[in-house]
């Protein structure tokens, strides 16, 4: 039986269940899908994901797959234009953007290699509960149903998680969608993080593996019904009037992928712990990806949970681990609600005259183009200008 079982593989999961490896825990990391795969994502990573890479000791093979660093920003709004080099944190000076079949695949390779057992193609289908407490999962094979027994239980499969289901993690904020988005890969369209936005638009540019550059155009969650009819032609047109000079180099090449999208936004905090059971990452906690916070997040979540537990915890010991998950919950909350409700704005796609304001003096001002930067560095404790 391993002290714990991780459901999920993702950017919230694989990093949970290494950590908690490496603290000297026996893990289990269990997902329904076989590896490598892809999945719907705005691939970017701030400045304080980098560092978390860098200091887990996955930085240089993230880097090996070919991403390219994101040291440059360049901000478009009315009459606003910023451009400058990204704020340093911790001694990293750029961003990343990498696919995530490569991203999710070296994650997983480094918690099997801190010991986990990585168990992919296992669909979690319920869980063990004994005295109010889950004490293990049920799950689905090709070979079968089995059970799987362990003290903690890690939800980490998303938004619409089982985990969270079969708990009944109750919803203690939510907040309708705000935007759905559409988006692309653009052989060599920009070599920096770009944010272009106009009322009623939002267009996102990360440049990633391959050459490639993601250009992701966000519309009000109201228009997803007619957008879906005719996406690719909406998309581009929401491109060229919110984003001229990206859809200029747009048509001079030809689109790499289709087009995918979503009008999955969902803003939502759920209960994120109970008796032999947590959520991290989506399964807890979800917000609008407008402002592309959601792989950043998942890494400190993960990070905060191990530290939550520590090393040498008996897990079998409810009151303890009670109290462990206790620290998690308050960390993750306050962690995470400043930038909850700093997306939710920006997200009804009607820059205030308040924010604009600030941008232009930001765009004169060197030391509040500095504070700009900071902002969208992704640190979840700095303080902002009033209000980006």
């Amino acid at each position: 039986m391993p002290d714990a079982v991780v459901v999920g593989a993702g950017c919230a999961g694989a990093p949970t269940a290494m950590l908690l490896a490496r603290a000297g825990y026996d893990v289990t990391l269990v997902d329904r899908a076989r590896f490598p795969r892809d999945t719907l994502s705005t691939h970017y990573l701030q400045q304080p994901a980098v560092a978390l890479l860098r200091d887990w000791g996955l930085l240089d093979a993230v880097l090996g797959t070919g991403c390219p660093p994101i040291a440059q920003l360049r901000y478009r709004v009315a009459d606003v234009a910023i451009d400058g080099p990204m704020w340093t944190f911790e001694g990293i000076g750029y961003a990343l953007g990498p696919r995530r079949y490569l991203l999710d695949q070296l994650l997983v390779d480094a918690a099997v290699a801190a010991g986990v057992d990585f168990r992919p193609g296992h669909r979690v289908t319920d869980l063990i509960v004994e005295d109010d407490r889950v004490v293990g999962v049920r799950l689905r094979t090709e070979g079968g149903p089995y059970e799987l027994r362990a003290p903690l239980v890690v939800g980490a499969d998303g938004m619409r998680s089982v985990v969270a289901s079969r708990v009944g993690a109750a919803v203690h904020v939510t907040d309708p969608p705000r935007t759905c988005v559409y988006y692309s890969y653009w052989p060599g369209v920009s070599d920096r993080f770009e944010i272009h936005e106009a009322p009623g638009s939002w267009i996102g540019v990360v440049p990633s593996n391959d050459g490639l550059t993601l250009v992701a155009a966000y519309f009000p969650q109201s228009a997803y019904r007619g957008v879906r009819l005719d996406a690719g032609a909406v998309y581009l047109a929401a491109v060229r009037d919110t984003a001229p000079d990206v859809h200029a180099r747009m048509v001079a090449v030809r689109r790499a992928e289709r087009i995918y999208g979503t009008g999955a936004q969902l803003n939502f905090f759920r209960q994120p712990a109970g008796p032999g059971w947590v959520l991290v990452g989506d399964a807890g906690h979800h917000k609008d990806s407008l402002t592309a916070r959601g792989i950043t997040d998942a890494f400190h979540q993960a990070r905060l949970l191990a530290d939550s537990v520590g090393s040498g915890l008996d897990l079998h010991d409810p009151d303890r681990l009670c109290a462990a998950l206790r620290r998690f919950e308050r960390g993750r909350d306050e962690l995470l609600t400043d930038e909850y409700r700093h997306t939710l704005k920006l997200a009804r796609l009607a820059p205030s005259a308040r924010r604009l304001a600030s941008l232009r003096a930001a765009a004169e001002d060197p030391e509040q183009a500095a504070g700009f930067f900071r902002s969208l560095c992704g640190h979840p404790f700095q303080d902002r200008m009033a209000p980006p």
